[in-house]
Formats: C-alpha cells, sequence, structure tokens
C-alpha cells in the first residue's frame, strides 16, 4: 500500500477508534477537555498495528534518524514501538523497541529500562502516543538520559499542541515530532467520510 493511502488509512482508523468528543475528560496532564484522543484504541488494534509501524519508520527515513531501538514510557508507547520494531523486519533495517518503566522493577535488577541489555550509548527514538503537556515523554528522556542512551529525537502519533513542543525544547532541547496532530483529526472528521473500520 502506498504511504499516503496507509497514512490516510491509519487518520480513518484514529478519528472512529480514538478521537472521543462531547466528554467531560481530565488529561494526564491534569487539563480538563471535552475531547479526549484514547490512542490505545487503535495502537492496540490488529488491523492498525502494522500501519504504525510502517507510517513511523517512514517518518524516521524522512528526519534521517537511524535509531538501533525505539521506545518510551509505559505503557503508551509499547504497542507502537512493538509495532515499529515487528515492520522494521520488513522494510529493514530492523530496530529493537524497548520500554521505560515509571519506577524501577522491586526485584532483580532493578532497571527502569527494559529490552536493552547495554542500553549506554544506543541510539534511541523517544516515542509516545498522545501529547499534551510533554510530561509522559518528559518522564522517558529523562530515564534514557539517566542510562546513557544516545536519544535522535521524539515523534508521537498524536499532539494536542497543548503545550507538549514548548516544553519538550525548553527542557530538554528536543523539537516534538508528530504523525498527526490533534487539529487534523478533527478536520477529518468534519470533511471526510471514514473508511469502515472492523470491530
Amino acid at each position: 500500500m502506498p504511504f499516503d493511502d496507509e497514512r490516510s488509512r491509519l487518520k480513518d482508523i484514529l478519528a472512529k477508534k480514538s478521537l472521543l468528543t462531547d466528554g467531560d475528560f481530565t488529561l494526564a496532564s491534569g487539563v480538563k477537555s471535552s475531547e479526549y484522543v484514547d490512542g490505545k484504541l487503535t495502537t492496540c488494534f490488529a488491523p492498525a498495528m502494522p500501519l504504525i509501524g510502517r507510517v513511523f519508520l517512514r517518518k524516521l527515513r524522512e528526519l534521517g534518524w537511524h535509531p538501533q531501538a525505539v521506545g518510551g514510557l509505559t505503557v503508551g508507547a509499547d504497542p507502537i514501538a512493538f509495532a515499529i520494531a515487528r515492520e522494521s523486519v520488513e522494510m529493514l533495517p530492523a530496530i529493537n523497541s524497548f520500554i521505560v518503566r515509571k519506577t524501577p522493577k522491586e526485584h532483580g535488577r532493578h532497571k527502569f529500562i527494559e529490552g536493552i541489555e547495554n542500553p549506554r550509548g544506543c541510539k534511541v527514538v523517544i516515542i509516545d502516543d498522545v501529547c499534551t503537556k510533554g510530561g509522559s515523554t518528559g518522564q522517558a528522556i529523562e530515564k534514557a538520559q539517566a542510562a546513557e542512551m544516545q536519544i535522535l529525537g521524539i515523534i508521537c502519533l498524536v499532539d494536542r499542541e497543548q503545550g507538549a513542543t514548548e516544553y519538550l525544547k525548553e527542557k530538554f532541547g528536543y523539537t516534538l515530532q508528530h504523525i498527526f496532530t490533534l487539529a487534523e483529526l478533527r478536520e477529518h472528521v468534519r470533511h471526510s467520510v471514514p473508511v469502515a473500520v472492523e470491530a
């Protein structure tokens, strides 16, 4: 499937399954909103997984980033990282995935970073599903930096454009990249008829 078709198909799925409107939601940042993007309804949806992997891989190539691994704060980043790793086997070169724990494992090696034996010096891209203020992404960056990973950049699936870009740039020096914005999903809902999405 051509890239534009894959991206369009993924946008259809996100708009139908993940964009919730006319509600009273409290976001992870604590902000109140009438709109909520439940990214995991898409990232854990089987037909969306290969699309996510391929769209992110093409975004990495567009940016000229060549990571050895991708990952972010559990649990939002996990299915995206796994999808990218899986599709990279087909598109090459293969890219591994990793998980950033919110708290260290209470037994064994007490690690924050899971899935990479020797994270020091590993070239990585930090990913997230939905960014509002950038707090979750910031936590992942801090843990990756503490593990002495080499961070090439950061990408989220949906940027709500409510401060994450500014926060992450000011605090960490990274420019947040995205696949979609919330405004783009809103526009898609208003002006197009989504492709049917299987239950």
